[in-house]
C-alpha cells in the first residue's frame, strides 16, 4: 500500500510505517552523537510511544544506556487502515534497540488500568528486578476508573471566557478563537484525567509490589508558557490539572522518602496534544521563528537529552518551586520580546513571514512518519 497523509482538524488519521522508523532512528542517531553519561539503567516510560515520551525512552536508552520498558496505548493494523504513529515508533524503537544489545519491551494498553499496572509490575519482577526510573509522560483525553466512571478532559478557560489570534490548520489563516469557561465538573473531570492521582498510584503499585530501587527518581511533565496563553493553559482547566500535578509530586516525595520526584517544565513544540489546543499552534509558530533566528530552537528528542543528560540527576538545577526548567531558553526575555511584539502585529498579511508555519507542518507532519528526507512516500508499504 501506498500511504499518503490524511489531515482531518489538528490530528492525521494516517501513519507511515518506514517513515516513523526514519524518525526513530534519526532521533537515536542524535542522541548518540552527543556521547553517554552515567544514569538510570532501568528505567519504565509511561506514555512512551510519541513526543516527549518516545524521547524521553530513546534519550535515556542511547545516553545512559538504560534498558527500558515502555507503556503506550495504540491501535494496530487491521490491513486496510494504517496503524497509529506510536506503534510504529515503538516497533522501530524496539527493533533498534535490540540491534545495539538494549533490553526493550513494550506495554500496550490503558496505563490508568489496574490489570495494566499489574502487567507492568510482573514484567519488571521477571526482566528487570527493579526499575530506578519512572517517566511519567501520560497524555491523554479521558480516563476510566476501576468502577466504570469515566471522565473527559476539557481544553477550556477557569472563570470568564476568553478571545483571541488562533492559527487555522487547514488553511492557515488567522482568525479569533472563542473559548468557553468550564464547569465545576468538567474542572474536576480535567484534574482526573490530566492531574497526578495516576502518578500517585503508580508509584504505590510500584512501591508496593517491591520493584523499585533504593534511590529511585521520577519525572513527570508539563508546560506553563507565556501570558499570552495563560487563560487557555496555565489558568485554563488544564492549568488546573496541572497544579494538582504539582501537588502530587509534593506528595510522593513526602509519602516515599526514598523516591526522588520531580517535575520538568518543557518548551512549548508541536506534539499531538498542542495541536489541540486553541491560540498555542500560532504562538508556537511565532515562536519557533524567533527561537531559530537565534539559534535556540529544540524538538522533542534535543529538549529530553539535554533533560536527561545535563539536568535532572542535578538537585541544583531546579528553579524556586523546585521544576526543572526545560523552557529555559523559551522564557528568555529576548525571545519572549519578540514574540510579544509580533502577536501584536501578526495578520493574514504578514503572518508567513514572522512565524514559522513551514516549520509547524514539518513537525506535525513528522509526527506520524511524513515528510522525513530519505523515505520514498511513493513506494509500496507493508502497513502491517
Amino acid at each position: 500500500m501506498v500511504v499518503e497523509p490524511r489531515v482531518k482538524d489538528f490530528i492525521c488519521t494516517t501513519a507511515h510505517p518506514v517513515g516513523c522508523a526514519a524518525n526513530v532512528k534519526n532521533q537515536i542517531e542524535y542522541v548518540k552523537s552527543k556521547g553517554k553519561a552515567e544514569g538510570p539503567k532501568k528505567v519504565l516510560v509511561i506514555g512512551a510511544s510519541t513526543g516527549y515520551g518516545l524521547a524521553s525512552r530513546i534519550s535515556v536508552a542511547y545516553g545512559y544506556g538504560a534498558d527500558t520498558l515502555g507503556v503506550m496505548f495504540e491501535k494496530e493494523s487491521n490491513g486496510r487502515r494504517t496503524a497509529s504513529a506510536g506503534f510504529y515508533n515503538t516497533r522501530a524503537f524496539e527493533e533498534q534497540a535490540h540491534k545495539d544489545g538494549l533490553y526493550a519491551k513494550s506495554i500496550n494498553g490503558d496505563a490508568f488500568s489496574v490489570e495494566i499496572k499489574e502487567q507492568v509490575i510482573n514484567t519488571i519482577k521477571e526482566d528487570l528486578g527493579k526499575v530506578d526510573m519512572i517517566v511519567y509522560s501520560l497524555a491523554a483525553p479521558r480516563r476510566t476508573m476501576p468502577d466504570g466512571t469515566r471522565y473527559t478532559s476539557v481544553l477550556k478557560t477557569v472563570g470568564e471566557e476568553y478571545s483571541n489570534k488562533t492559527l487555522v490548520l487547514k488553511d492557515n489563516t488567522i482568525t479569533e478563537a472563542h473559548i468557553s469557561s468550564a464547569t465545576e465538573e468538567e474542572i474536576n473531570a480535567t484534574i482526573k484525567v490530566m492531574g497526578g492521582e495516576d502518578w500517585i498510584d503508580w508509584m504505590k503499585a510500584l512501591n508496593d509490589a517491591g520493584v523499585l530501587a533504593d534511590k529511585v527518581i521520577t519525572v513527570a511533565y508539563s508546560y506553563i508558557g507565556p501570558k499570552i496563553t495563560f487563560p487557555i493553559y496555565a489558568e485554563g482547566s488544564i492549568g488546573q490539572a496541572k497544579k494538582d500535578l504539582y501537588k502530587s509530586c509534593d506528595i510522593i516525595n513526602e509519602r516515599w522518602p526514598q523516591i526522588k520526584a520531580k517535575v520538568a517544565i518543557n518548551k512549548a513544540l508541536v506534539t499531538q496534544s498542542s495541536a489541540a489546543i486553541p491560540i498555542v499552534p500560532l504562538y508556537i509558530t511565532l515562536l519557533y521563528k524567533v527561537m531559530k533566528d537565534k539559534g535556540l530552537h529544540e524538538g522533542c528528542i534535543e529538549q529530553m537529552q539535554r533533560l536527561f543528560m545535563d539536568k535532572i540527576l542535578d538537585d541544583s538545577q531546579v528553579d524556586e518551586n523546585g521544576f526543572v526548567r526545560m523552557d529555559d531558553w523559551e522564557m528568555r526575555d529576548d525571545v519572549q520580546s519578540v514574540v510579544a511584539e509580533r502577536w501584536d502585529t501578526v495578520s493574514n498579511d504578514n503572518v508567513k513571514e514572522i512565524a514559522d508555519i513551514d516549520g509547524y507542518w514539518e513537525d506535525f507532519y513528522n509526527m506520524f512518519g511524513f515528510k522525513i528526507d530519505g523515505v520514498d512516500y511513493s513506494a509500496d508499504v507493508d502497513i502491517m
